[in-house]
């Protein structure tokens, strides 16, 4: 499969995952705000976690089509990434001590989006 047509492929099941997750994220807030506290509320709150589960399967089947050279970089940018989240996240529990706000776990996904965006487009301008 030439990387155009694995690109162009990863965006629709990327795009179709993005969907479903948006279309049960919506529907959990909307059937939870008339819920009562309780295991039914929690997993209906939690139910758009379960679409998550897609972006994985869709990364992955991605990194599986990539030549050996670009899953190599892609592999190294994340690697990157995470160690750039996981810097801050340190980082900011010692802010937290010192009466910094509290982070909701959400900023984490975005961070990593963040600085794998900024990491890959690093690496594109400085190509060795």
């Amino acid at each position: 499969m030439l990387e155009r047509e694995a690109r162009t492929r990863y965006l629709l099941e990327l795009g179709a995952a993005l969907a479903l997750y948006m279309a049960v994220l919506v529907g959990s807030i909307y059937m939870a705000k008339t819920m009562q506290p309780g295991l039914a509320r929690t997993l209906v709150v939690i139910s758009p976690s379960i679409p998550v589960v897609l972006f994985l399967w869709v990364i992955a089947r991605q990194v599986r089509r990539m030549d050996e050279f670009v899953r190599l970089r892609t592999l190294e940018s994340m690697a990157i990434s995470g160690s750039v989240v996981g810097a801050f996240s340190l980082t900011y529990g010692f802010f937290e001590m010192a009466g910094f706000p509290k982070l909701s776990m959400f900023w984490v996904w975005g961070i990593l989006g963040l600085s794998t965006f900024v990491v890959g487009s690093v690496r594109c301008l400085v190509k060795k």
